[in-house]
């Protein structure tokens, strides 16, 4: 497995993002549990379509929330993402 983040990042196919009532976030299920994100980690992993780069989803996220900087946040939450095993 290579430790290069990929150019448009996906969610892995053994995890399913989704907004979870009961706890008023969005969560990672998966077959042997479940994974509660923060907002900020939910928004980028709504993006990790395999359609979108790196670059697309740092700007959508800097235009949606009127920031700039965004980028080593994405990288750091896309790496711990890859190292977890839910983006591929």
């Amino acid at each position: 497995m290579s430790n290069a983040l990929p150019e448009r990042p996906k969610l892995s196919r053994r995890f399913r993002l989704q907004y979870e009532e009961a706890q008023s976030r969005w969560v990672l299920l998966y077959p042997e549990g479940m994974v509660q994100l923060n907002p900020s980690a939910a928004e980028i992993l709504k993006r990790c379509d395999g359609e979108r780069t790196i670059d697309t989803i740092v700007g959508e996220l800097e235009a949606a929330f009127n920031a700039q900087g965004l980028a080593p946040e994405v990288r750091n939450l896309l790496e711990e993402g890859q190292r977890r095993g839910w983006i591929e």
